[in-house]
């Protein structure tokens, strides 16, 4: 299989997941250190439906690009 091909494939997959189920991480915040004492805030946060929109679009780009592009 030819490799823009694959990257498309796999963009594609990628955004239509984050499209459709949403995709989210979790990041650590200090908020508070004194001395000894350290405080950590675990924050949730959800990657934007944008980038999954443009992941797919970019997929898209890539499966074209590879399907014209003979040799």
């Amino acid at each position: 299989m030819r490799p823009l091909i694959l990257a498309g494939l796999v963009l594609l997959a990628l955004g239509g997941f984050v499209l459709l189920r949403g995709l989210s991480y979790t990041s650590q915040k200090s908020v508070l250190d004194i001395g000894e004492f350290h405080a950590t805030m675990e924050e949730r946060q959800s990657v934007p439906p944008w980038i999954g929109a443009a992941a797919v679009v970019g997929g898209i780009a890539l499966l074209v690009a590879g399907s014209r592009r003979r040799g």
